[in-house]
């Protein structure tokens, strides 16, 4: 087996859920790592509707691309595995793939739809069974075992793109709250919103001036056009049930 790699957060799955709060957790300075296997359920939606900004709709797998990316930026890193093992440590956990990857956290984010079978070594998990499998948490997303959070589908949250990742941004706000990070704002104001008052720049804050926020929207607008000129070029994902062999 390869050597333990330390992290500050590993988030298990690469959905909306999973790929939100690695944005949160990451952007706060926590060295954050996301483990995908590649089989979101969102890949088989055909086309998204009802995620907000997306007055037509979305292609889910642009979505889950674009997601990606955000964390990304924010300072995540990603690996393609599928997690087998959450082992509880003396000050944390370990992780282990099926790639034979290992690595040391201090807290975990599973955020796989229903898959539980990893936790099986963390005494603690409440494991709910209703036709599927769920981790039973608190109304923030932390489970019965400490620094172990559980969001999205796997949380119970309904089965909707837009609630698993908002439920995603909570939990990784709790889970910075639980840290003793401070409050977690998130805001870009204009230069002199805060400052020009006398006030401290909030924690997650910052102020830009006329040129940095220009440049910003540029940005944004470049990237939006490049990533929505032409089709995804990902083939439409089916239920396993239906592929052929």
């Amino acid at each position: 087996m390869s050597s333990t790699v330390p992290s500050d957060v590993v988030v298990v799955g690469g959905g909306v859920a999973g790929l939100t709060a690695a944005t949160f957790t990451a952007r706060h300075g926590l060295d954050t790592l996301v483990v995908d296997s590649g089989e979101s359920i969102l890949r088989r939606n055909a086309h998204l509707e009802n995620f907000p900004g997306f007055p037509a709709g979305i292609n889910p797998r642009q979505l889950l691309d674009l997601l990606g990316e955000q964390a990304d930026g924010a300072g995540a890193e990603r690996l393609t595995a599928t997690v087998t093992a959450v082992e509880t440590t003396e000050d944390g956990f370990h992780v282990e793939t099926d790639d034979d990857d290992r690595f040391h956290t201090t807290y975990v984010v599973a955020a796989t739809k229903n898959e539980v079978g990893y936790l099986d070594g963390v005494d603690g998990v409440g494991v709910v069974d209703r036709g599927k499998t769920f981790v039973d948490t608190d109304d923030r997303g932390r489970t019965g075992v400490d620094g172990l959070y559980a969001a999205g589908r796997l949380a119970e949250k309904p089965h909707q793109a837009v609630v698993c990742a908002g439920h995603g941004a909570e939990v990784a706000v709790t889970l910075l709250e639980d840290d003793d990070r401070p409050f977690y704002h998130d805001w870009v104001a204009t230069e002199g919103y805060f400052t020009d008052r006398g006030r401290d720049l909030p924690p997650g804050c910052e102020e830009v001036d006329e040129p940095e926020r220009r440049e910003r929207e540029r940005a944004s607008l470049e990237t939006m056009r490049e990533r929505f000129d032409d089709a995804h070029p990902d083939d439409q994902v089916t239920h396993p049930s239906l592929r052929e062999d």
